[in-house]
């Protein structure tokens, strides 16, 4: 049982003449490890004079790389892709017996292929005190990693935050608030400084309201909806790459939909390229809606639709009989 899910993104940018663009990296396509199944998807660039190149950047993420020849006073990408939103267990994987207790080694045949993702920043004093209260004692890796990220969930607020880049370790701790990359950055660097090789992942987010009332702890949200939003990923023997998401405190589920996923923020924006000076309007438009949905134990058939299928039934059984269908059973072939 499963719901299938319309998901609209739409940017514009609306300039105060025609202008040149130059090449602009789009990366707004799920990414091919992303454990929500993708069942189509669209990308729609205006103006429509231009040409696109789809590649694939060294970390295996989608980019489409546009080229306009003409200018133009008005830039805008629109995405629409449907979702098979079935639940995933975000603990359906297994660690290689090795990596099943913290702290363990990297196999070093993995070395050099992970060595972009255990790249540290320099270790500030706020950092540096976090991380000098972190439990170090031999345990279990998955409960570890648990740990850090609602530890981090419980202690750094959450805020929207509309100023570009994203913020250091430092004003995070400091501050204790901040956007999903700036936790999710937080989050990437107290895995490395801890031996992990983690990495930045960017991507759509998608929550749909709950069936039913939980009997304890947040109801969820009121309506459906789907943002942008940034995570953790963390790279486990045996497992690959886990998602950790610290603004909810929860391993990443159906809902995240990975777009890039990189050893640094920057190169994980979904748009970026050059363009001529100029005044610019900017619009951003985000819609989710449930195109297919199949009953469950959370939300069973109504009365009505049971009365429909009731109807259908003795139908057929009508034209049965009409046409005089028998069953028998026995007897030699």
């Amino acid at each position: 049982m499963s719901i299938h899910v319309a998901l609209h993104h739409r940017t514009t940018y609306r300039y105060d003449r025609a202008i040149e663009l130059g090449p602009q990296i789009v990366r707004l396509r799920p990414a091919p490890h992303s454990r929500t199944p993708v069942i189509s998807y669209s990308l729609k660039v205006t103006p429509a004079q231009h040409f696109i190149n789809w590649q694939q950047d060294p970390q295996g993420n989608h980019l489409a790389r546009l080229v306009f020849p003409e200018k133009t006073d008005l830039f805008e990408v629109t995405v629409d892709l449907v979702a098979d939103m079935s639940v995933i267990n975000p603990f359906d994987f297994f660690l290689e017996p090795s990596a099943e207790t913290w702290p363990f080694a990297y196999d070093a045949s993995l070395a050099e292929e992970i060595a972009p993702f255990r790249k540290l920043e320099p270790l500030g004093p706020k950092l540096s005190a976090w991380l000098a209260t972190v439990d170090r004692k031999e345990q279990r890796t998955i409960d570890f990693i648990v740990g850090l990220n609602a530890r981090l969930q419980s202690e750094i607020g959450y805020i929207v935050r509309m100023e570009p880049g994203v913020q250091s370790c430092e004003e995070t701790l400091a501050r204790a608030k901040g956007s999903c990359r700036d936790t999710g950055w937080l989050l990437v660097m107290i895995l490395r400084h801890l031996g992990f090789a983690a990495r930045f992942a960017s991507g759509y987010l998608i929550q749909l309201v709950a069936d039913e009332k939980p009997l304890e702890g947040p109801e969820g949200p009121t309506h459906d909806f789907t943002d942008l939003h940034a995570w953790c990923e963390v790279y486990l023997p045996g497992a690959g790459w886990i998602g950790l998401d610290p603004t909810s405190g929860l391993l990443t589920g159906e809902g995240h939909i990975p777009l890039a996923c990189t050893p640094e923020p920057s190169s994980a924006a979904p748009i970026e390229g050059a363009i001529e000076k100029a005044q610019v309007e900017f619009e951003h438009a985000m819609t989710v809606a449930r195109v297919r949905e199949t009953p469950r134990t959370t939300k069973p058939y109504t009365e009505e639709q049971w009365a429909t299928l009731l109807k259908v039934g003795e139908a057929i059984e009508r034209d049965i009989g009409r046409h005089d269908v028998r069953l028998t059973m026995g007897g030699e072939p």
